[in-house]
């Protein structure tokens, strides 16, 4: 998982979805794991 300051690039691979998860905004990506990012 990568943590970044701005989850716009990992936004627009296919198959992300942004969730809200304990206050932070997270990236999931389920079609590929690789792409799975945290904010804060």
């Amino acid at each position: 998982m990568k943590v970044r300051s701005s989850l716009r690039s990992l936004a627009r691979k296919p198959g992300s979805q942004v969730v809200r998860r304990r206050g932070r905004v997270t990236v999931v990506n389920r079609a590929d794991p690789r792409w799975n990012g945290r904010q804060g």
